[in-house]
């Protein structure tokens, strides 16, 4: 009882921070208007896992020590901008090729596990998650927590990233939307593109 309300407040918090527009937003969203909703599902999973993996160091003390070592952040803060700035140039320049979609539902495998990896590695790229998820343990988890606690608050990390972004897959997948952005898909490609190739751009210039 007496971790109810830490456990509400951390979850309020970190799911106000999962839906603001960011990279995963951009890569859940064109997965599944692009793809089909099975490739924005996996993308949605790939995303969560990666919250949940940076949930699991924060609590094994890598948030920590990403905070102390500033190198380290530095290093991989440079890393993960320099990749984002490599999806933005890539949708960029392969907006104007043309594109089948494929049916809804008929994606295949191989095509959902490569939108799993995508989800993954963007959400990992990026060790400001670290700083995030010390920042609202510390704020709102008292020191000494049991392991009881400690699993339900990584599992909850994972299940408010993996809904929000399966909303995401669910609503952008639809026919109509997927028939939208056939017609535009030049621009809203470019327009992905550049925003995740601005985000990038922002990470390795930020200096936290």
């Amino acid at each position: 009882m007496e971790y109810m309300i830490p456990l509400a407040g951390l979850a309020l918090a970190h799911f106000v921070a999962a839906a603001s527009p960011g990279p995963a937003f951009i890569v859940a969203l064109r997965e599944s208007v692009a793809r089909d909703r099975r490739a924005g599902v996996a993308s949605a999973v790939g995303i969560a896992l990666g919250s949940f993996l940076w949930a699991l160091l924060v609590v094994l003390g890598v948030g920590l020590l990403l905070q102390q070592a500033g190198w380290l952040y530095g290093t991989l803060r440079v890393l993960g901008g320099l990749y984002l700035i490599y999806l933005g140039v890539s949708l960029w320049r392969g907006a104007a090729r043309p594109l089948a979609l494929p049916r809804a539902g008929g994606g295949a495998p191989a095509s959902a596990l490569r939108s799993l990896r995508l989800g993954l590695l963007t959400q990992l790229v990026n060790p400001k998650a670290a700083v995030f998820f010390g920042s609202i343990f510390l704020t709102f988890l008292p020191p000494d927590l049991p392991l009881w606690v400690i699993l339900i608050v990584l599992g909850n990390i994972f299940a408010v990233e993996f809904l929000w972004y399966l909303a995401v897959a669910l609503m952008f997948s639809t026919g109509r939307v997927r028939r939208a952005y056939t017609g535009a898909r030049l621009w809203i490609d470019r327009l992905a593109g550049g925003c995740l190739a601005a985000l990038g751009l922002k990470l390795v210039l930020s200096e936290r």
